[in-house]
């Protein structure tokens, strides 16, 4: 983590962030295809936001836990199953789910529609993950549980359930 990263204080020239339709970062992770719309660097790394396409049938991540950063999802169109703990919770169009530090949670699109969700992450610290995810399926090698906790321990983030 940056030392700016590390600061609460305001920064000097803030300056309005303005991201259009087709603007942001595309990052494809298998069958969910995520825009990132502020990865912190305009926001003194107090907030980041990302938009999310998840595919009919998209499974989602491990069951894991974040011991550094409040995760939010806010369902823009379809249905997102939300996994927390033992406990499933069906999520449509509508729907913000808040998820804070330490808590058990994994997400996937049960359903034939795609479904749409904005992701806020505070602080920051998550978007790496994702974008060090990509990294492993554009080198060509398979995301294999074992990767996927490597890259999760980076960012104070571990797996709810044994991986292994």
């Amino acid at each position: 983590m940056t030392e700016e990263a590390k600061t609460s204080e305001p920064q000097t020239d803030p300056a309005v962030s303005v991201v259009g339709p087709g603007d942001g970062e595309t990052i494809v992770l298998g069958t969910t295809r995520m825009r990132v719309l502020e990865d912190g660097s305009r926001t003194g790394h107090r907030l980041a936001i990302a938009e999310s396409v998840l595919a009919p049938h998209t499974q989602g991540p491990p069951q894991h836990r974040h011991g550094r950063h409040d995760e939010g999802f806010y369902i823009i169109s379809g249905t997102v199953r939300f996994t927390v703990g033992d406990e499933d919770h069906d999520a449509a169009t509508g729907t913000l789910v808040m998820v804070p530090p330490g808590t058990p949670h994994t997400f996937a699109n049960v359903t034939d529609q795609p479904a749409v969700m904005l992701s806020t992450f505070t602080p920051d610290l998550y978007v790496q993950y994702f974008r060090d995810l990509q990294e492993v399926l554009a080198a060509g090698r398979p995301l294999t549980p074992q990767a996927n906790i490597d890259a999760m321990s980076r960012y104070a983030t571990e797996p709810a359930i044994d991986l292994a």
